[in-house]
């Protein structure tokens, strides 16, 4: 029984110390939706419109948006080698690229053809976009 006391007593030393943590984990200036209730919920509301609303804007701002604008939200993931402006880094500069080459370098990868060295390592990313993903990252590239 004593074998026990230590692990039990660790495991809850452990959740307490989560709970604590997860409690004070709020993002700073947005307000925490799972503790406002009553007229802090409706506030809230009032000022971001309840789930439903705030996904049907999200779903209009998309619809207006141009192919580059989208571009940009989908380009977010190969900014970690193509840098934020596509001037490159570990991986090649995509600045100054026209739109073709990129619809055709992603679809390649997409399908796991070689196109250099390197071509492994954009598999699992080109893997994840659609085509609609594809031409808007490269209408995005295309006007940096």
């Amino acid at each position: 029984m004593k074998n026990l006391f230590v692990p039990a007593f660790a495991v809850l030393f452990s959740v307490a110390i989560a709970v604590i943590a997860m409690d004070r984990m709020g993002v700073p200036n947005v307000p925490s939706v799972h503790t406002c209730t009553g007229e802090c919920y409706e506030a809230y509301v009032a000022a971001n419109g309840n789930i439903l609303a705030q996904q049907i804007a999200a779903a209009e701002a998309a619809a207006s948006a141009s192919p580059a604008e989208l571009g940009r939200t989908a380009y977010v993931g190969c900014t970690a080698c193509h840098g934020a402006a596509g001037q490159g880094g570990i991986g090649p500069q995509l600045a100054g690229r026209d739109k073709d080459f990129v619809v055709t370098a992603l679809t390649a990868y997409k399908n796991r053809e070689a196109r250099g060295p390197q071509s492994a390592v954009m598999y699992p990313s080109a893997a994840a976009l659609s085509a609609a993903d594809i031409e808007n990252i490269a209408a995005f590239v295309e006007s940096l």
